[in-house]
């Protein structure tokens, strides 16, 4: 083969390896693609084929759910806890109605890769995930295998940003070819920032702490030359919910905050719109500067357009409310639904410069305000049952766990509001993880919180 330049015949032994894994380490395989999960490549931004897929990682895990539904077959059951628990729940709903609003589709064959997509990072990450956080130790494999290469990126791009003197317009592409853009990147770098400080914790050995401090400086220069505002806000809101689990704030003070705000809010409704259209910094290498911009929506290009994809998404919902377009069609279907005064110097009618921008919103155009309330449903169970299980538990390392997997997803909660990266590896993974990270601590180690080693087969 080699002598007849077929060199793709060298993969053959690592194929083979990774046949062996899914066979006999499964917990291997899937540690495997975490690791490999901030160095993927999309082949459509390499323009190979224009299939839009990400090497290695998502066929691996799509050969990992069909290995999970043969041994379902098999079995003939799956742990009973898991079906019935509020979360699981909520994750299957989401699915069905995924599953409904494709059959509905203006764009079927979209519709149904959209969902393809979706089962295998669920399954993967959370089914699966779920029976490997049986075993107390696994949630540290899964934390490092992603941490590790990531702060390998963010090291990259540091280095290669500060060759073009940390100008704010090179921090948009000098994280390519592993992020297709500065915003994912920051997303993923403020989702794991928070988590660094689980591993300060003295009951951490000194090289693992003094290794955290480290990757906290590291994480820290990625998120601020990140360049990006919504991954900036995430990680302030981030602590505030850190202040608000650790002195036990409660909910009716919440909501009493959140009411008074909402009051204040809409009595200056006018006042506030005027002084924000007053604003006219753009985005800007000063990082003072490009923090005033996270407000301006009456120049700066990325907020406005931003603006119009919100606007093209509740026109297209108001046209369809219960089934939408179709999951994954927003990308096709939203250019008629522009409006001139919309407009922006960065408005496409081809559906690149991202999706709907936001994790809400989309679903709202793609799949109706079913489609939208699945995915608020599913977030209130995630902090409903996780702030319960935080209370519940004593002091340990449980305990913080569920506090700084709680705090970090709500990065990309927030950042939802903002962006919408859920079709990638490099935002589901984390996000199904450590979602089934809090429902495995809930089921298998809440009154238990030994390692349950023999469960893990």
């Amino acid at each position: 083969m080699i002598a007849n330049e077929s060199f793709y015949f060298a993969l053959v032994p690592f194929v083979l390896a990774l046949i062996f894994m899914a066979l006999f380490n499964l917990d291997k395989l899937m540690w495997f693609v975490v690791f490999c999960t901030p160095f993927s490549l999309n082949l459509e931004e390499l323009d190979i084929g224009g299939v839009g897929m990400y090497l290695p990682t998502e066929p691996l895990m799509f050969g990992i759910m069909l290995l999970f539904f043969l041994k379902l077959f098999l079995a003939g059951s799956y742990d009973r806890r898991v079906i019935y628990h509020p979360v699981t729940i909520a994750v299957l709903f989401n699915l069905v109605w995924i599953f409904i609003t494709s059959l509905t589709s203006e764009m079927p064959v979209v519709s149904f890769k959209f969902l393809l997509s979706r089962m295998w990072f669920v399954v993967s990450f959370y089914f699966v995930a779920m029976q490997l956080f049986k075993v107390k130790k696994n949630y540290q494999i899964y934390m490092w295998s992603y941490i590790i290469p990531l702060a390998a990126i963010i090291m990259y791009a540091v280095i290669r940003l500060a060759t073009y003197a940390f100008d704010e317009k090179a921090g948009h592409w000098v994280m390519e070819p592993f992020f297709k853009d500065h915003t994912s990147y920051g997303a993923v770098v403020a989702l794991y920032f928070p988590m660094l400080f689980l591993f300060i914790h003295k009951r951490y050995s000194t090289y693992v702490r003094m290794f955290a401090y480290i990757l906290i400086v590291v994480f820290g220069l990625g998120l601020v030359f990140s360049y990006t505002r919504a991954a900036w806000v995430s990680v302030l809101m981030a602590g505030i919910l850190f202040l608000i689990y650790k002195y036990r704030i409660k909910f009716k003070y919440l909501l009493s905050v959140g009411v008074v705000g909402v009051l204040i809010l809409a009595m200056s409704w006018t006042s506030i719109m005027m002084k924000l259209e007053k604003n006219n910094q753009d985005s800007s290498g000063k990082l003072s500067e490009h923090v005033e911009s996270i407000s301006n929506v009456s120049t700066d290009a990325s907020n406005l357009e931003r603006v119009n994809r919100w606007v093209s998404a509740w026109r297209m919902f108001k046209e369809r409310p219960v089934f939408g377009w179709g999951p994954g069609t927003y990308v096709f279907q939203y250019a008629p639904f522009q409006l001139s005064y919309n407009a922006t110097i960065i408005t496409t009618n081809a559906g690149s410069n991202g999706n709907a921008h936001s994790e809400y919103i989309g679903p709202l155009a793609e799949q109706g305000f079913i489609g939208m309330l699945s995915m608020v449903l599913l977030l209130m169970a995630v902090y409903y049952r996780g702030s319960l299980l935080y209370h519940r538990l004593p002091d340990g390392e449980h305990k913080s766990v569920v506090l700084f997997t709680l705090i970090s997803l709500l990065t990309y909660v927030v950042h939802g509001f903002l962006n919408n990266y859920l079709d990638t590896d490099k935002a589901s993974i984390p996000f199904w993880g450590f979602i089934a990270l809090i429902v495995a601590i809930d089921i298998y180690h809440c009154n238990s919180p030994e390692s349950l080693d023999s469960e893990t087969k």
